[in-house]
């Protein structure tokens, strides 16, 4: 027992000597950064502004010294490294001379000598250090990569490298940006920029905390149009290898970005579950749809599930294929411009349209949709354009009349607009890709969409380490 405490004790010595070495190492490497400090302020009397202005311009000469000092401190023995054996065919390897690389990190530009180790009869060469600190090819390592794609996706790119550069203090361009994307939202699938379906529990959870009933899970389907370039516009800039398209020689287009989101009813509130937003055809917004139904992602026992879109064919045939027992909603406010287009068409802009309106929109709330769709078929047209509007409204309310049931669906607390969905195409799609003079090749939009999405489901982090496995093993 005396020779085990002998031991415990010895250990704990070390490591306090240690402990005090790193303490003595960081206070020199402050007080040098003190001595800078005095040399750059001032001699009269200063403002807060020049003192703030003096250290924010040496802060990351401070920062990066400390995170150095520590990598160096604990990680001694490979900095020291003698042999190595190689990792294919197990040869002892002799170190090498040191090799400096500087790193580009959040807190600063970080020296490190590497010994290196080399396998001549295999032919390939190791950094154990680097492999340890798990740094990446290139002096920008993850933690700059990642803020500067955080901040990219909610801003232009040139603004968004002028202002990381600010408030960093580190150099990234637009263009490194811009690739930096490319490489993050690669390959990136709906599932993977989904919430897990503990995740997305824990929200419903909240939400029926205290309710007697379960919350309300609403899907909305929607497009919102981007503004596209075609592939054709590439082409190569003189004397230079990388691609820019020439405006003279292609014809812009809108094109529709198809998306889908739950969202949770809490009251007043909306809280957000899942969107997923691609430049794509029907058929695979359905496939993405289909994509989350099978992996279970939504608890549809512990919710009530609504859908709420407008008219549009293909959508209700995705919700009908996938969702049959969910409450179906026809927007209401969609089904109220056919009304109103009925009423300009017959009666012009008079109050009798107005009354009109009001008074077919109360039958609808009162679920007497046969009654409409009737004095729809008994309205003698004024015009040719009338009956077409009269035509159009009897289809499009005859084809969704199980779907306007409006005071009852109220009654149950389910939404009657399709709002939190035009607020997704808002603030993923529009904020971002509608910018003045913006043209995306369609990769590029999905890519930029991708991201946005990982973003607001709050999975922005895990799709960030996604790309990080892919990088350690290519």
């Amino acid at each position: 027992m005396g020779d085990v405490a002998k031991v415990i004790a010895l250990d704990d010595v070390r490591a306090s000597q240690k402990h005090q070495a790193l303490r003595q190492q960081l206070h020199e490497r402050f007080d040098q950064w003190l001595d800078a400090l005095e040399r750059q302020l001032p001699a009269a009397e200063l403002s807060l502004h020049q003192v703030s202005e003096t250290i924010w311009g040496l802060r990351q000469p401070l920062t990066a010294s400390v995170a150095q000092t520590i990598v160096e401190h604990r990680h001694q023995a490979e900095h020291r490294r003698a042999s190595l054996h190689c990792a294919t065919c197990e040869r002892l390897l002799q170190a090498r001379p040191t090799v400096r690389r500087t790193v580009e990190t959040l807190v600063g530009a970080i020296e490190l000598a590497r010994p290196y180790f080399y396998c001549r009869q295999c032919q390939s060469g190791r950094y154990p250090l680097d492999e340890v600190l798990g740094l990446r090819a290139g002096r920008m390592q993850l933690d700059v990569q990642q803020a500067a794609v955080d901040l990219a996706t909610e801003l232009p790119y040139e603004t968004a490298s002028t202002l990381f550069g600010r408030l960093s203090g580190i150099t990234v361009s637009s263009e490194r940006m811009h690739t930096l994307i490319q490489q993050v939202a690669e390959g990136l699938s709906v599932l993977e920029a989904a919430p897990s379906h503990e995740e997305i529990e824990r929200r419903v959870a909240q939400v029926a905390a205290g309710r007697c009933r379960r919350p309300v899970l609403i899907l909305g389907i929607d497009g919102a149009y981007v503004p596209s370039r075609p592939e054709s516009a590439r082409g190569r800039r003189p004397g230079q290898a990388r691609q820019r398209a020439r405006r003279a020689r292609w014809q812009h287009e809108w094109r529709e970005a198809k998306g889908l989101r739950f969202s949770l009813l809490d009251g007043e509130r909306i809280v957000h579950v899942l969107s997923w937003h691609q430049v794509q055809k029907e058929h695979e917004l359905g496939e993405a749809l289909q994509q989350v139904k099978d992996a279970g992602v939504i608890p549809e026992e512990a919710v009530r599930l609504c859908v709420v879109c407008d008219g549009a064919e293909w959508i209700w045939k995705h919700v009908q294929a996938l969702f049959p027992n969910a409450c179906q909603v026809l927007d209401y406010y969609h089904c109220s411009e056919y009304l109103h287009k009925v009423a300009k068409a017959q009666y012009g802009q008079t109050f009798q349209a107005l009354e009109g309106v009001e008074a077919t929109l109360t039958r609808l709330y009162m679920g007497k949709v046969g009654t409409v769709l009737g004095g729809l078929r008994r309205m003698q047209p004024t015009s040719a354009e009338a009956r077409k509007a009269i035509d159009n409204c009897w289809v499009y309310l005859n084809d969704h009349r199980g779907r306007t049931h409006y005071g009852k669906l109220r009654r149950g607390g389910y939404p009657l607009g399709s709002g939190g969905m035009e607020s997704s195409n808002k603030f993923i799609c529009h904020v971002r890709l509608k910018r003045s003079g913006a043209w995306w090749y369609e990769e590029s939009s999905n890519q930029m969409l991708a991201l946005r999405c990982a973003k607001y489901n709050g999975t922005f982090d895990q799709v960030f380490t996604r790309y990080q496995h892919q990088k350690a093993e290519s």
